[in-house]
């Protein structure tokens, strides 16, 4: 308030329709977009100079995640910890921290593959920060993340139903297998491969209405290669996923 007041505002201003309050005691003018970032400054205004924004808000200012999702979420952290880095202008966890700080096993492996196709980090990054936390809680459950992620994987579903199975009992599938014919042409490149079995899996995204003459085409040849094909959505990989498992076991017999 005394802000808007060395401004010239009163309450009364603020409380027109011509201001929005974003937290308490932090309006902007209805005129100005409401962004994530301003979003976060709203919160950094609010809370102690030793907050750090950590898990899924660090996240998105690691640019892993494309919507920034609430509540907002921080830890205090002093400004000396090595696990405090700056992203997009706010203090938040390092990359590594991030990811095994998420709080689902599944969460930290979707995330850690983003990282890691991304470039961002790299397994020995990860690995070493896993060394430097001996002892503490939650290592173990690090250590299964890093035995998960795979660099080769493009989309966190992709990585959701990799998981779906692997948590399931069932063989970890290969990434991003390419599958050539008997000349050596390319005829398709699956999300996850079962060699053993020629058992294709593909994750179907929103990409694939737009692409879907070739992916009909490619899904053709790899089954006249003799490669058989699953193909599953958000919604089976999310909602249906006894049936996905149920499918994928009956292919794998």
């Amino acid at each position: 308030m005394a802000q808007a007041q060395t401004a010239g505002l009163e309450r009364w201003h603020l409380e027109g329709a011509s201001w929005h309050r974003l937290r308490r005691g932090i309006y902007i003018w209805t005129g100005i977009p409401e962004t994530p970032v301003l979003k976060l400054e709203a919160v950094r205004l609010r809370r102690h100079p030793s907050t750090v924004f950590a898990r899924r808000t660090a996240v998105w200012l690691h640019g892993l995640e494309a919507v920034l999702f609430e509540p907002i979420e921080t830890i205090l952290a002093d400004s000396a910890d090595s696990d405090v880095v700056v992203r997009r202008g706010f203090r938040t966890t390092s990359l590594p921290r991030t990811i095994f700080d998420l709080p689902s096993l599944v969460h930290s492996v979707v995330v850690a593959d983003q990282a890691l196709h991304s470039r961002l980090v790299t397994r020995a990054d990860l690995g070493s920060w896993i060394d430097g936390q001996a002892g503490r809680k939650g290592v173990r459950t690090a250590r299964r993340v890093l035995e998960f992620a795979d660099a080769k994987a493009e989309s966190p579903m992709e990585t959701r139903l990799r998981m779906l199975l692997v948590l399931n009992g069932l063989p970890c599938p290969e990434l991003q297998v390419s599958i050539r014919d008997e000349e050596g042409v390319l005829i398709g490149r699956p999300d996850l491969y079962y060699r053993e079995q020629r058992l294709a899996i593909e994750y179907d995204g929103d990409t694939h209405r737009a692409r879907l003459v070739e992916d009909n085409r490619r899904q053709n040849r790899l089954l006249m290669a003799g490669v058989r094909l699953l193909r599953f959505t958000a919604s089976d990989v999310m909602h249906h996923q006894d049936h996905v498992l149920a499918q994928v076991r009956d292919m794998l017999r």
